[in-house]
């Protein structure tokens, strides 16, 4: 910055003085590792117009000027990607600002271009290689003083892998026991624009999200709180890391998807009939137990080891008592069972058999 504004004002009348009526241009010299801004003796040739050229393609962003300062920045942010290049042009578009130019803090690490006395200022960046950088755009005002906005730019890396895991466990899950996924996100930057996803299939159950404001990058574990059923016994659990960079960014946002971790959930045995059945005579009754692993089951009446009978008939009808081992230990049923006079299967055959003798009397008649 100047240490006074009078030099340049006294500059500024001395141009507006001798020149009137001509446009002047100076090319912009090739970009030097700072800003170099006209000692307040530098002079411009009189006798020289030349126009002006039209800048390079420059993607179009929103203005970023602030109040009573003219200026605009396109794009209004900057969204790069380590390592990639970006461009940005600077512009101030209403006249009585002679003097344009770009500021960076950091300017020993990051080239920009020297100011200029045109409308306009384009800055390109190779390979971006910093993680955080502030740079300003700035224009002299011929009534003195200066005018400037800042430009906010974000620097992203995707992250370098993403996984998902249960915290301190392997192996198979207890149905209604309390655990919790974990979804490590490494090397993401910056962390604060990450967004965190958790999967059932295709089902999200949770997004979160970090309020680290770290620019570089770093390794972030989320974690999601999970109480599996039986239900949920070969269902895949994964995550998805994506960096919400806003609509300056790519198009696509980066996304990097964890694998699939699929669940293997201990249960039972679980007895999956009521325990007062009923059943119409001639069908089977069918009660089952279930659990995984597969439990052994025996059944018993009145102390005596028995099979569930196919066809039930009244004498069927009793308490049965269903001993099951499995993977949690042993567990015993009782099933009250109750067989009534009706529409079993018998009974529907028979139906099936009188309703024909009555249709081949009547076609008969007929």
């Amino acid at each position: 910055m100047f240490a006074s504004a009078r030099p340049i004002t006294l500059l500024l009348l001395h141009l507006l003085g001798s020149v009137t009526s001509l446009s002047i241009r100076t090319a912009a010299p090739p970009i030097p590792s700072q800003v170099s801004r006209p000692s307040p003796v530098q002079s411009f040739p009189s006798s020289v117009s030349v126009s002006p050229s039209i800048p390079p393609s420059i993607s179009s962003g929103e203005a970023t000027t602030t109040a009573g300062c003219p200026l605009t920045t396109s794009p209004s942010t900057v969204v790069v990607r380590f390592a990639d290049t970006f461009t940005v042009n600077c512009s101030v578009p209403v006249m009585g600002f002679p003097l344009l130019g770009w500021e960076v803090k950091e300017r020993e690490l990051m080239p920009i271009p020297e100011s200029t006395t045109d409308r306009f200022l384009v800055w390109s960046v190779d390979r971006m290689t910093e993680w955080s950088i502030e740079p300003s755009c700035y224009a002299l005002s011929e009534q003195g003083g200066q005018c400037q906005i800042h430009l906010p730019v974000i620097v992203y890396k995707p992250p370098d892998f993403v996984s998902i895991s249960v915290a301190y466990h392997s192996g198979p899950m207890l149905e209604g026991r309390g655990y919790t996924l974990q979804c490590e996100a490494q090397g993401v930057a910056p962390v604060g624009r990450l967004a965190v996803t958790f999967y059932k299939g295709p089902s999200a159950l949770s997004q979160l999200r970090s309020i680290n404001p770290e620019k570089k990058p770093v390794t972030k574990v989320f974690t999601l709180d999970i109480i599996p059923s039986k239900e949920d016994n070969g269902a895949e659990y994964w995550c998805e890391a994506k960096l919400e960079l806003g609509p300056d960014g790519p198009q696509h946002p980066p996304v990097v998807t964890s694998q699939k971790l699929n669940a293997t959930i201990l249960f039972g045995p679980n007895l999956v009939c009521p325990t007062k059945l009923q059943v119409r005579e001639g069908e089977s009754l069918s009660c089952e137990v279930r659990g995984n692993p597969r439990p052994s089951v025996t059944w018993f009446r009145d102390g005596q080891e028995v099979a569930l009978p196919a066809h039930s008939t009244r004498e069927h009808a009793g308490k049965y008592t269903a001993w099951t081992i499995g993977h949690l230990g042993e567990k015993n049923f009782t099933v009250e069972v109750e067989v009534l006079g009706g529409r079993g299967t018998t009974n529907i055959l028979n139906g099936y058999f009188l309703l024909g003798v009555v249709l081949i009397q009547m076609i008969t008649w007929l």
